[in-house]
């Protein structure tokens, strides 16, 4: 039962951590048929907007000085703001193009903000002490857990449902909802497209944010490639719930960190560094089966 308990939570929390990441890109493909590469630069955008630019191997802290209630809106804002900053210089430009243009234009994006981390804060990585102690375990269920693993789930939780507060019971919700469905309609019916595409971003950079505090918390190390990973694996989560499936990509992200969890658990040990690959040969075995995704109807054409 203890084993049981120690999988459960770590199969939610790192389902959480993927499941945020994936309805940041989940947001954007909805409102504009994007896949946004860039979202992984968002995160490590934002996990360097913690520390000084150093040379040093220990980066001096600055934003990460101040107090959880004043860093964490304020990190939440910078990820608002860098998401909606890239829409206005890039992707408005971009909207009558192809998608295939925009995707491209957004590995370009991706590209500079990384060369600009590269070359104000260097490539080695730094390490980060933001708040320790929610490493500290807590006794639950006959598991040890750490703190932050039981934040990262509930935080999960609200996140969830207030987005699905905001969308069901807003203006700029409904508008966001309508968009998704066909956006051309939407508009000549009187959406405002600048306000629903600038307040996806938004949530989706705030989304981005959130994943980076998460991140750098449980790390501990800054790492201008730290985003390209999670950002691999939320695409994968956002394909397999089903694209512009917020609920889909929810549930996948929560999928695909139980399934990690457990080939983690269950592989032998020389074959646990081969891991991933197990990972990626189930989610093509998924997509042969259902190529629209697993939580979306069978009738459902693939969209991209």
């Amino acid at each position: 039962m203890t084993n049981l308990a120690q999988l459960f939570f770590d199969a939610a929390s790192l389902g959480g951590l993927y499941a945020m990441a994936a309805l940041g890109i989940a947001l954007i493909f909805g409102v504009m048929n994007l896949v946004n590469f860039a979202h992984g630069e968002y995160i490590a955008f934002c996990v360097f907007a913690l520390i000084v630019p150093s040379t040093d191997a220990v980066a001096v802290m600055f934003l990460g000085k101040a107090p959880a209630l004043i860093l964490i809106p304020l990190v939440l804002g910078i990820g608002a703001l860098i998401a909606v900053l890239s829409e206005y210089a890039v992707f408005r430009h971009l909207r009558r193009a192809d998608p295939v243009a925009m995707m491209v234009a957004s590995f370009a994006l991706g590209f500079v903000i990384r060369n600009i981390l590269l070359a104000v804060y260097g490539g080695r990585p730094k390490a980060i002490s933001l708040w320790p102690e929610l490493n500290t375990p807590v006794e639950l269920a006959g598991a040890s857990v750490p703190l932050l693993q039981l934040i990262v789930i509930a935080t999960t939780l609200i996140v969830v449902a207030a987005l699905a507060l905001l969308l069901r019971k807003t203006r700029l919700g409904l508008e966001m909802r309508a968009a998704a469905e066909n956006f051309t309609m939407a508009r000549l019916l009187g959406v405002r497209a600048n306000v629903v595409i600038t307040g996806a971003f938004a949530l989706s950079g705030a989304l981005a944010a959130a994943v980076a505090l998460i991140m750098v918390t449980q790390s501990g190390v800054a790492d201008v490639r730290v985003g390209g990973q999670i950002m691999l694996v939320a695409f994968i989560a956002t394909v397999i719930g089903g694209m512009g499936s917020l609920p889909g990509a929810v549930a996948a992200g929560f999928l695909i960190g139980a399934v990690s969890v457990l080939l983690q658990a269950a592989l032998p040990l020389d074959a646990r560094p081969f891991r991933d690959a197990f990972l990626y040969t189930l989610v093509i075995v998924c997509l042969l089966l259902r190529p629209q995704g697993l939580f979306v109807p069978a009738s459902a054409k693939p969209r991209i």
